[in-house]
């Protein structure tokens, strides 16, 4: 088993920007990666399996819901140290910065937003821990990039709403306790909804035959008049909002996270730059292998800086979805592109699981899509400065 030699990078010296909070949050995350995560990812990824040992650990180093309040469990951290969690968790892996992402962000968010004090009360402190793990049901089969045609749905029958439709790419669904759905009332309004394992009719078969992702649990969510307690949907915020409020929160962990795939990916290639002997020199004296390193610490300078501005504005409240949005969709390009170019660095050594690059290369496939594929986030950008919708 090697060793995680990994050292970040902080060409701007970024770190005088931070509290001593925010390095102990994230140091205390980057320990437990090394100590818990790199040791055996590779092997879960090879089998296509999601640890779920780690867990604890994830909610020990408070990566569930991090920024909720600690009445209700959370750790009641600012927005930087959500950030920073999330790029020591992606630097691990994406599959397990999605689990702990769509814990926080679409799970413990929209209850604590949207839900009532008795929603509060009775989920978070149980998913801030990892007793509960959620899952978050929007995107649909036959609707991705425009959730708003969704087709599931509920109607009010007695104290129950009977709920029926699917949902699809649903992270942490084999295993989730519980359900964040979306659907449609009687009226085409959208709700979110509370489903709890055990509701008769509500099933989450897993998808198998991921080349991405492969140490996350990737599933369906299938309701088959499924009754769901009235009490259970969320009251505070309806329409298609209520779903993009929490997709904000989950792009700007992304944004950060995508940074942490990048930084171990630029740290493999840039220790193997300087070992590897041809032509009795190392590559890294090479003008060609010092274009490559040079551009990757710079692409990742930039997206530091761009998501330690980003995660200033949302603890100002002063963050819009569109400038989420432009985060979100730079640092993951930025980081497909550093895992090909690190990739190449290795040669055939890159390909294999003795090195984190080609795992991180084929995640990052999803990441890029996920959440807001790289196209539409582009058009969201273009309509926030042109005033004009490209969408339809």
């Amino acid at each position: 088993m090697k060793p995680d030699l990994f050292q970040a990078p902080d060409y701007y010296q970024i770190d005088d920007l931070l509290s001593d909070e925010h390095k102990m949050v994230r140091d205390a995350a980057r320990s437990w990666v090394k100590r818990e995560v790199s040791p055996i990812i590779e092997e879960y990824a090879q089998r296509a399996e999601f640890p779920k040992q780690i867990i604890k650990g994830l909610a020990d180093i408070g990566a569930f819901g991090p920024y909720i309040p600690q009445e209700y469990g959370g750790a009641g951290l600012d927005q930087i140290s959500y950030g920073l969690i999330m790029q020591e968790i992606e630097r691990g892996d994406s599959g397990v910065r999605s689990t702990a992402s769509v814990q926080s962000s679409l799970v413990m968010y929209p209850i604590f937003k949207y839900g009532t004090e008795a929603q509060r009360k009775k989920y978070l402190p149980k998913l801030a821990s990892g007793e509960f793990m959620g899952c978050f049901g929007l995107t649909e089969p036959d609707h991705g990039s425009n959730p708003g045609g969704m087709t599931t749905n509920f109607k009010e029958e007695g104290e129950y709403y009977v709920l029926n439709g699917a949902k699809l790419w649903i992270s942490n669904a084999p295993f989730a306790d519980l359900a964040v759905v979306w659907a449609k009332d009687a009226s085409g309004r959208i709700h979110g909804l509370i489903v709890e394992r055990g509701m008769e009719g509500f099933t989450t078969p897993e998808t198998h035959n991921k080349w991405s992702l492969r140490a996350s649990a990737t599933g369906e969510l299938i309701f088959d008049n499924v009754k769901v307690p009235k009490e259970n949907l969320l009251p505070g915020k309806s329409g298609l909002g209520a779903p993009l409020g929490c997709l904000d929160s989950a792009r700007f962990g992304i944004a950060w996270g995508a940074i942490g795939a990048a930084m171990d990916c630029y740290d493999t290639a840039l220790r193997y730059a300087k070992e590897r002997i041809q032509f009795d020199k190392p590559i890294g004296g090479t003008q060609l292998q010092q274009k490559k390193l040079a551009e990757m610490i710079t692409e990742i300078t930039k997206a530091q800086l761009l998501a330690w501005r980003l995660g200033v504005l949302r603890d100002q409240g002063k963050a819009t979805s569109a400038q989420i949005s432009m985060a979100k969709r730079n640092n993951v390009d930025m980081a497909i592109k550093i895992a090909r170019e690190a990739r190449q660095i290795l040669g055939g050594m890159g390909i294999t699981g003795e090195y984190s690059i080609m795992r991180h290369m084929m995640n990052l496939e999803s990441v890029i899509t996920y959440e807001g594929t790289h196209d539409i986030h582009l058009l969201i950008t273009g309509m926030d400065i042109t005033g004009l919708s490209a969408f339809s």
